[in-house]
């Protein structure tokens, strides 16, 4: 097992100067969510992501969607890295999550990066309360390429819906972790047994979506008061398939984080 710990994962994960054209669907007045046509572009999104040292860096970000003036800086460290326990990192994926519904906050938040070689597939996902329950109201997706590398990036393939994108997939063997969330940087990821893709463990949920970059995802529309989970993919490149599944208990409390790795039986494997 890989002792690596989340700081560090996080640094040979994000350390880069990222940019790529954000994508943003949002659900209109009458409530519809279009997730064909996005309401929004802003090109360009870019995240500049230093590290001074092995401890201390800087996240600067422009063509942010949320931030006043579309622009934010601050410091990072891995001191003060994901006190909160919702960060999660695996070699090749990571991202940040909200780790419960709270009634007192305005969304339930996720955000997914995906990466291969200098390529970063970037989802973010967010569900806001509506009538007592919480629905899903906003969708973003951006394919950052890092500007300091002049390696050519696999092309993503352009697929209509997630069946076709996944059809290839099926029956690839693959290797899957699971992380529990945790406060701090020591979390480790623990291996599960190994499987092969079936898309049916991926859309099962009434709300999917194929997204720029390759991505796709399948979630809840309406977060229910059952089990449920968060499923989203990245067809990365002819031979690699990755997919993280988010999973709550039925009080709406993040249990684990699962990242499965697919590669067609031929294929040498990566990891």
């Amino acid at each position: 097992m890989d002792m690596t710990d989340q700081w560090t994962l996080n640094r040979r994960n994000f350390a880069g100067h990222w940019q790529g054209c954000g994508s943003w669907f949002e659900r209109d007045g009458s409530g519809r969510l279009d997730l064909q046509h996005p309401t929004r572009r802003i090109d360009p999104t870019t995240y500049a992501i230093s590290f001074s040292d092995d401890d201390h860096g800087v996240w600067d970000g422009s063509g942010l969607a949320f931030a006043p003036g579309g622009k934010a800086t601050y410091p990072i460290s891995r001191a003060t890295y994901n006190a909160g326990g919702g960060c999660w990192q695996f070699p090749g994926a990571g991202g940040q999550s909200s780790r419960g519904l709270d009634a007192e906050r305005p969304r339930f938040g996720h955000e997914i990066n995906l990466f291969c070689g200098r390529s970063r597939s970037m989802l973010v996902l967010l569900w806001e309360p509506l009538d007592g329950g919480w629905r899903l109201q906003r969708v973003g997706a951006v394919g950052f390429r890092c500007l300091n590398s002049t390696d050519p990036e696999p092309d993503r393939p352009a697929c209509g819906t997630p069946e076709a994108l996944l059809a290839p997939v099926q029956g690839w063997s693959g290797e899957r972790q699971m992380l529990r969330p945790q406060a701090g940087v020591n979390g480790q990821a623990e291996d599960a047994a190994s499987l092969v893709f079936d898309p049916s463990q991926l859309l099962h949920n009434d709300c999917s979506a194929v997204m720029p970059d390759g991505l796709v995802f399948s979630v809840p529309s309406e977060l229910p008061s059952a089990p449920f989970s968060l499923e989203i993919g990245g067809r990365l490149g002819a031979d690699l398939f990755q997919q993280i599944s988010i999973h709550f208990d039925a009080s709406g409390q993040l249990m684990a984080w699962e990242r499965r790795c697919f590669q067609p039986d031929t294929a040498q494997k990566i990891r």
